[in-house]
């Protein structure tokens, strides 16, 4: 495994005047964005931005943008609470549910979709998961829990175990997956902690694994010390995979989309999932069209150096499921149901008449009917 020096934890930072490369005007003119959605990132992230270039993809991924002003979207944008069953646990698809545990994360990206977890009076995160672990227990075809949040790793060992634990004594729940971005943000928290490692070890069995989902979402956050860091939770038996939404301004040009891949699969981290941007309130300047954001998808997919990099799907988390972009062709869009909350819709292909402006697949007609091949 790659060596690196353990050093102190990053220092996080919540206010623009803990930011001292922003101009006085710049920081006036933002805070208006941070009174409407929180503004959090750290020492060790913000080390990484380019202060010389103020279209650094680093830089738009966690400081504000006065564009987030602009009304455009929903809070809820996939209707989440539509599938609360009980306090902090969604249940959409029949085998899987999706347990929040933490409404705090080491940065807050800008293009968040769950930023309503992180604003006044949500309540939709509880502390005590008691309730959401005993429903899985009372749903056998539950076969596969997602931890999330927030970042269920910003949360301290013992209180992630509190959680684990209970999980992997469930016969049922086969896989337990943990949603992140603390490799991108922090890797030092895996390097500092040896009780991460060991817990992961007593959980992610040979029979049973635990998934880390990693969220990288430029080829730059993967700097050596957040390589060790992964490398780190795989020797303790996590399974990695890499997902990110398509971001303007991030990571929207094939090149850096390909880099991406290329390097993951470098690593040994399976690119997963690039995901459409979801309309959440606020996003209007991160989202690309639906349309314009496949073709940088497959070029990059193209593009990449191998199999082991391609393998990555591009989706949409639908209020209705997880849809698969499969093909543009001629004055055509196709899409099929990767996951469906309604059963029916499993592995449904959709088509649609191209609308180079759609965001999301209610923008294209009849969306209502979503008439099927």
């Amino acid at each position: 495994m790659l060596k690196v020096q353990t050093r102190e934890e990053p220092k996080y930072l919540t206010k623009l005047s803990q930011i001292p490369e922003l101009k006085e005007t710049e920081r006036i003119e933002l805070e208006a964005v941070t009174q409407k959605f929180v503004f959090r990132t750290n020492s060790y992230y913000q080390g990484l931005i380019d202060w010389d270039d103020p279209h650094d993809p680093l830089r738009r991924i966690v400081m504000p943008d006065r564009n987030e002003l602009a009304e455009w979207g929903e809070l809820d944008a996939s209707n989440e609470g539509k599938y609360t069953v009980v306090p902090g646990l969604e249940h959409k698809y029949g085998d899987t549910a999706l347990l929040l545990v933490n409404d705090v994360c080491g940065a807050y990206c800008r293009f968040c979709f769950r930023k309503r977890l992180f604003m006044n009076d949500n309540d939709e995160v509880v502390r005590d998961v008691t309730a959401g672990i005993e429903y899985i227990r009372a749903h056998p075809e539950i076969t596969n829990v997602l931890l999330t949040g927030g970042d269920p790793l910003l949360m301290s060992t013992p209180r992630l175990e509190a959680i684990i634990q209970p999980l992997r004594e469930i016969e049922h729940v086969q896989i337990i997956r943990i949603g992140t971005k603390i490799p991108v943000f922090n890797p030092y928290r895996s390097l500092n902690d040896p009780t991460l490692g060991a817990m992961l070890t007593r959980y992610s069995t040979a029979a049973k694994k635990i998934y880390i989902m990693a969220h990288f979402n430029h080829p730059r956050e993967l700097t050596p010390v957040a390589i060790a860091g992964l490398a780190q939770l795989r020797d303790a038996g996590a399974i990695i995979v890499n997902q990110t939404p398509l971001i303007r301004g991030v990571n929207d040009n094939p090149a850096t989309l390909t880099e991406l891949f290329d390097c993951l699969s470098f690593i040994g981290v399976p690119p997963y999932y690039v995901f459409q941007c979801r309309p959440t309130l606020g996003n209007q300047s991160y989202a690309v069209p639906l349309e314009a954001a496949f073709e940088i998808f497959l070029a990059a997919q193209t593009r990449a150096s191998s199999g082991l990099a391609k393998r990555a799907r591009f989706a949409m988390s639908h209020e209705t499921g997880k849809l698969e972009v499969v093909a543009l062709h001629a004055d055509n869009i196709y899409l099929r149901y990767h996951r469906a909350a309604d059963a029916e819709n499993q592995g449904r292909l959709l088509v649609f008449k191209r609308n180079p402006d759609a965001y999301w697949l209610d923008d294209y007609l009849p969306s209502a009917a979503m008439r099927e091949a």
